[in-house]
């Protein structure tokens, strides 16, 4: 697998990398990947929706990731494969990997002395990383980090800047936390005292898999008695909010926004468009789709596609639909009625003798 920044590469080691199957020339050098209306002469590009197929025929690509049934429309150079915004994404990793430039610790940085600290990493500038904490080979530690005692960091994980990880944490291998990111702070557990609050001491952990990105300025919440879990290559975007001892199951994806209460079970597979909500102690089945705003207040048992929400209307009809919903009870109680009655019309009309 190549991993470092490559000037140029062969086509034919593009496919091989990305999966596909190449038609044309294979020792076509390609240095860079670009949308089809404005790649040159030696940037690979793709085709991934149909609604930009018109650019086949004048762009300036020296090949085009295709679907095979629509290798006919390009005559350059092609690389074929089922999913060319797959190939697209593969492609691009390629040319523009994470680039690690320094090793070791930075002067500003501090380090407990029982902290470990694995070859072939960095602490960036005024990061902190305290006692007990294990930092396995190659992780990245950008600049203001705080990861605090007890952490453990798998191989090549990268914290970008700002991070927190909260006392305990478990980070797997090959995760990318992005800036602003929060892990383990305090669920919010509160007994109620007359009319004071009491805290809950929040006694778990969060424990997250490997190959997870955590987007900017997400905060994932530690259990209170048992552990937050975040399974192997969930990938979680900016502002979400994860409440304790919330359970995720491998590979789901959450958009911007979205907010899950304590206590829920997600299984595996699931996705979540932005602003989705999910209310607290309850089951969502392994492939389970909520497409963007859908609040979900009870379990799904039934792997599908769910949604919810009221999408935007003039301002006008807004007000007046809303009024309409305030008195949905009462129109529901009256269409009752109405067919109450005209049941036993039908009856009494059903019932009269025949003359």
């Amino acid at each position: 697998m190549i991993n470092e920044r490559l000037e140029s590469i062969f086509l034919q080691d593009v496919a091989h990398e990305i999966g596909a199957t190449l038609l044309g020339d294979s020792k076509q050098e390609i240095e860079d990947i670009a949308p089809l209306d404005r790649a040159t002469a030696n940037q690979l590009s793709f085709l991934s929706s149909a609604e930009y197929a018109s650019h086949l025929s004048t762009t300036e690509a020296a090949a085009v990731i295709l679907r095979p049934e629509q290798q006919e429309l390009f005559n350059g150079n092609r690389l074929l494969m089922d999913d060319p915004y797959l190939g697209y994404a593969k492609a691009a990793s390629l040319f523009h990997p994470f680039r690690q430039v320094d090793f070791g610790v930075h002067p500003t940085a501090t380090v407990s002395l029982s902290a470990t600290l694995a070859a072939g990493g960095w602490v960036g500038a005024k990061s902190m990383v305290m006692a007990g904490a294990r930092i396995s080979e190659g992780v990245y530690i950008g600049p203001g980090c705080v990861i605090s005692s007890g952490c453990k960091i798998g191989k090549g994980s990268r914290l970008m800047a700002n991070i927190s990880l909260m006392e305990d944490t478990v980070l797997g291998e090959g995760c990318i936390v992005h800036p602003g990111a929060v892990i383990g702070s305090d669920g919010f557990g509160f007994a109620q005292e007359g009319e004071r609050w009491i805290k809950i001491p929040q006694l778990g952990r969060v424990v997250i898999g490997d190959r997870v990105e955590i987007g900017a300025n997400t905060t994932i919440d530690r259990g209170a008695l048992e552990d937050t879990v975040i399974e192997d290559g969930v990938k979680i975007d900016n502002l979400v909010h994860i409440a304790h001892n919330v359970h995720i199951g491998e590979n789901c994806a959450m958009a911007a926004m979205v907010g899950v209460a304590g206590s829920s079970t997600i299984g595996a597979g699931s996705t979540f468009g932005g602003q989705a909500g999910v209310v607290g102690h309850i089951h969502i089945a392994p492939g389970t789709h909520c497409t963007a705003r859908t609040f979900v207040a009870q379990s799904i048992e039934e792997p599908g596609v769910y949604s919810s929400g009221t999408p935007a209307d003039t301002n006008r009809r807004w007000r007046r639909n809303t009024v309409q919903f305030k008195k949905l009870n009462e129109s529901i109680q009256r269409l009752r009625a109405v067919e109450k009655k005209l049941g036993k019309i039908e009856m009494s009309e059903k019932q009269e003798p025949q003359e």
